[in-house]
């Protein structure tokens, strides 16, 4: 039997919310991965949230929190701040509720997730450096056009809505020992691991964070690291996370592990490469942990949270490009070679018989430190990996090219 604990957020509150919001929001598919498994080495259950209609778990607690709301309420409005999915998760709740909505954003919030929110009815103000001075900005027209707040993660009704969560997860694979759920402010996990210990009291949760906002981290396990900084994981960029949170993660959850820019660069393609899904930095951060801890993840039955799949097409190219460099699937290399005739299509063969496909090329001739008579040839590679990249470096060099770059 589960322990009791005083929490502002109870089994029943999220039962509750699971027959509140029900035929509103979608029951999200949950799927084994033989090929993560395998990768992991340990058996990889998804919960598909990015699969919801604004590809993100937080209209399950936007919604539960607006259908709170008494008529006189409803009619002067809500207000709330976010980077991008709770923003839509109220917008389009909102909307479809005829309540009038006002979303905050930081600045630097992915053009997606602002024309998203716009899309669904919203009135959007781009306000703030940081989530944080979005809020702030946020709280003042609260209480300047007397408006509802919707805290995106710090409320028992909201935190509630994220529970159901865990609610349909252990329904559709009951087996799981271990649940993997993305932080930035707290609420998710909060709702996740209350309801995940009562119906199954043994069960391991962890907590993942952007390396560069461990906020949660800093506060249970009073650490000073750095939180700031550029992140893929935008989603979990918070600095301030909640104080419910604190209060559920320190009495439920098992560890707090970080998860680089690299790391989840690399979790976003595997996904979109391999289960052919495509997550946010937040929502990949789950599978990123568990590549970069596969000890800690040995043998069990792991599920994982793709929270949201909100990412701006621009950056998501700029990730797989990224990524096929670091396997050497994608490589660049500057040749120096005579400027003369026929050149350029001998590299060209040499590159070909290697097996290697021509991407891009430029021909720089303006080298002040060199003979007007060569000349730089810049060459955008495809290989099949690494090993092979090496081998078109090879072939060239071997026919007498000097080879810069990788």
């Amino acid at each position: 039997m589960a322990p009791k604990h005083d929490f502002p957020v109870t089994f029943a509150d999220i039962e509750a919310a699971a027959k509140t919001i029900e035929g509103a929001v979608e029951v999200t598919p949950a799927f084994a991965s033989d090929t993560l498994s395998a990768l992991t080495g340990t058996e990889i259950f998804l919960k598909f949230e990015n699969l919801q209609f604004t590809a993100s778990f937080k209209e399950r607690g936007a919604l539960n929190k607006l259908l709170s709301l008494d008529e006189e309420t409803r009619k002067r409005g809500v207000i709330a701040a976010s980077a991008g999915n709770h923003a839509q998760g109220v917008a389009y709740h909102a909307g479809r509720l005829k309540i009038p909505a006002t979303i905050v954003m930081p600045e630097g919030t992915p053009f997606t997730k602002m024309k998203h929110t716009r899309d669904f009815g919203a009135r959007v103000l781009i306000d703030g450096a940081s989530l944080t001075q979005a809020f702030t900005r946020a709280k003042a027209l609260a209480d300047a056009e007397n408006l509802a707040f919707i805290h995106p993660y710090d409320d028992p009704l909201v935190i509630a809505g994220q529970g159901t969560v865990a609610l349909e997860f252990l329904r559709q694979v009951p087996e799981i020992d271990t649940l993997v759920v993305p932080i930035g402010g707290g609420g998710l996990i909060s709702g996740i691991a209350i309801a995940a210990k009562a119906i199954k009291p043994g069960i391991r949760i962890y907590g993942v964070e952007a390396k560069l906002y461990p906020s949660m981290r800093n506060a249970l396990k009073h650490e000073q690291l750095d939180c700031a900084g550029q992140t893929i994981a935008e989603g979990i960029a918070v600095k301030d996370p909640g104080a419910i949170a604190q209060k559920v993660i320190a009495a439920l959850v098992d560890d707090i592990l970080l998860a680089d820019e690299t790391e989840i660069e690399a979790a976003i393609v595997r996904l979109l490469e391999i289960e052919k899904t495509l997550a946010e930095g937040a929502g990949a951060a789950t599978l990123a942990a568990v590549l970069g801890k596969r000890e800690l993840f040995a043998g069990r039955k792991v599920g994982l949270v793709l929270s949201g799949g909100n990412i701006d097409i621009r950056l998501l190219s700029n990730v797989i490009l990224r990524e096929l460099a670091r396997e050497g699937r994608i490589m660049s290399l500057v040749v120096s070679i005579d400027d003369r005739p026929g050149v350029l299509a001998r590299v060209a063969s040499l590159i070909g018989e290697a097996g290697g496909n021509i991407m891009e090329v430029s021909h720089n001739r303006l080298m002040t430190g060199a003979s007007a008579k060569s000349a730089d040839l810049g060459l955008v590679i495809e290989a099949r990996d690494d090993t092979h990249a090496g081998e078109i470096k090879d072939r060239l060099e071997q026919a007498g090219y000097r080879v810069r770059g990788h």
